[in-house]
């Protein structure tokens, strides 16, 4: 079949099961705009207020429902704004197909007029990144990125199309496609085999096993295995912010998460165990304060997709590589059943001990979250911001679902959680879903409440608004000697009027009683609602651990 290259695009997506893609149009990829509308039946095209906010969006949808999300942009600024978001799902392994459309092959390298060569610019930030020239390798590009994206360890891929390709003609056949990721990555069996027994021998062996959760098990779809796995060994689970979900954080078994602001339960009950078992996780910096002293008690097993994580930040006993799904499936038919009654009565002690706390005398930003954990069901997909918002949402909502929840874990972009929410709603449509931000990240892409109200998203946003930038402001108390540069937001925004003004419903909680009511209202409302909590500027984020230290140095307001 002869189509147009922009209608071979469209083709293809459908090969793929994409039926919404975000973005934002522009001179060099207006035929495939064209051709968006001609296929508006079957491709779902969301126009957001700026390409960063499209980026997010594909992010939020990808996280969210563990497909391949799809954004758009025209050439030269239009591609760079997409930089920050690829950059985003990169950091946390997102799939994400990035679809730019440049000049015409005769005006590349010439300086052309909006001419920009992205695929050079996000080369550091992509899985892989293709350039099509000629219109007979268009559809092969398409589907290889799609492969690319979601197989082996996730990650974006941006596809740059020369206008010239996207108005020419070609042939189409079109592709039965397999959506689904094939991760059982060929092994020689034998070693293989002989890891598994060494990680068995390890884990009868244990007597205080901890095991610690990322985002690889969410990718793998490895929640059941897991939970199996851990009643198998009895042990406790912890989890770093990217795991959030992959076990159940209603369990007796949860600990809550580990690292910089972790719980004194699992930070340090990691420092004090015999065997730690990583599952799906790179040992962040966040994670692992001083890597000299993290788990300097414990034999380490670690179990990743990517064999480039293996050793990288933690040096280990026993490096396992491959899908996390199957490899749990095979350590659970090889181990017996174990039993650690001292052990997790340790661990229930410490969890006893150092509970998480706040001033509940007046409205803050746990108190928030805990009061959004109340008001909704487990179903609720909860996004966030990057700083205070983030940390209290991670340690004050207990997430019950593998794909609930959905954050900028890696690179820490603010501005990430309004497009992400817009996204993780397009792929959800029966979920409640409820973007966390504080008045810092909120400002830099709150245009996005244009693309909400333009489509009626019935999404929350929720405002801490302390005034500050509160993370910020936390370092500079406890280590640069209270000298506020550049933190203090105290000017006259109207974040209701900006919402108003933007076509939302907005209203402002300055009490504790006022809370639950705006809740309420927002549940009920058909459309994008704004609330906006007015917190204290010195709230901090607690427990922490200082640059430097190890787990075992956790503090909390009561050690000051």
């Amino acid at each position: 079949m002869r189509l147009k290259g922009a209608d071979m695009v469209m083709e293809c997506l459908l090969e793929q099961g994409v039926e919404t893609v975000f973005g934002y149009p522009g001179g060099a990829i207006l035929e495939i705009y064209d051709s968006l509308y001609k296929y508006k039946d079957k491709i779902q095209s969301i126009l957001t207020s700026h390409e960063q906010g499209a980026s997010h969006a594909a992010d939020g949808y990808a996280k969210s429902t563990g497909k391949v999300g799809v954004c758009m942009a025209t050439s030269g600024p239009g591609a760079t704004n997409l930089v920050t978001g690829i950059a985003t799902a990169f950091m946390d392994s997102v799939p994400i197909v990035a679809i730019t459309v440049n000049v015409g092959l005769s005006f590349l390298g010439k300086d052309s007029f909006q001419e920009i060569d992205i695929t050079g610019i996000t080369m550091p930030i992509t899985k892989h990144n293709f350039i099509v020239k000629k219109i007979e390798d268009l559809a092969p590009a398409i589907r290889k990125a799609f492969k690319i994206a979601r197989e082996g360890r996730p990650g974006p891929v941006v596809i740059d199309i020369t206008k010239d390709v996207t108005a020419g003609y070609g042939e189409y056949e079109k592709k039965e496609i397999d959506t689904n990721s094939n991760n059982l990555l060929l092994y020689n069996e034998e070693n293989y085999q002989e890891n598994l027994e060494e990680a068995v021998k390890l884990i009868e062996e244990s007597k205080k096993p901890f095991v610690f959760v990322g985002g690889g098990i969410k990718s793998s779809n490895a929640s059941d295995e897991l939970k199996k796995f851990v009643e198998l060994i009895d042990a406790p689970v912890t989890d770093s912010l990217m795991g959030k979900g992959a076990f159940d954080g209603k369990s007796r078994r949860y600990t809550g998460m580990l690292g910089m602001h972790g719980t004194k339960a699992s930070n340090l009950g990691v420092a004090e165990c015999d065997l730690l078992i990583a599952i799906g996780t790179r040992f962040s910096d966040r994670v692992i304060g001083n890597s000299a002293r993290f788990a300097s008690k414990a034999k380490i097993i670690h179990i990743d997709i990517d064999e480039a994580e293996i050793n990288k930040n933690i040096l280990v006993d026993l490096g396992i590589t491959g899908d996390a799904k199957y490899i749990l499936k095979k350590l659970n038919l090889m181990l017996k059943k174990q039993e650690h009654k001292e052990w997790m009565e340790e661990i229930e002690n410490l969890k006893d001990k150092y509970p998480m706390k706040y001033n509940k005398n007046v409205l803050t930003g746990p108190y928030v979250i805990e009061k959004i954990e109340e008001c909704f069901d487990d179903n609720t997909i909860i996004c966030t911001e990057v700083g205070q918002n983030q940390m209290w949402a991670a340690q004050y909502f207990h997430y019950k679902n593998p794909r609930q929840f959905v954050s900028s874990g890696g690179l820490g972009t603010m501005g990430y959680g309004l497009g992400a929410a817009i996204g993780a709603k397009y792929g959800n449509p029966k979920s409640r879903v409820i973007n966390i931000a504080g008045d810092g990240c909120f400002r830099m892409n709150m245009n996005e409440l244009a693309t909400a109200s333009r489509y009626n998203v019935p999404i929350i946003q929720v405002i801490l608004n302390n005034k500050v930038l509160g993370m910020v402001r936390q370092w500079q108390t406890f280590f640069y000697e209270g000298r506020y540069s550049d933190t203090v937001l105290d000017d006259q925004v109207d974040f209701c009027k900006v919402a108003e003004g933007l076509g939302c419903k907005a209203v402002r909680v300055t009490r504790m009683d006022e809370l639950e009511k705006a809740l309420l209202e927002a549940d009920s409302y058909n459309g994008p609602f704004v609330i906006e909590c007015m917190i204290q500027e010195d709230d901090k984020v607690f427990p922490m651990v200082a640059p430097g230290k190890s787990l075992k140095d956790t503090f909390d307001q009561d050690d000051l």
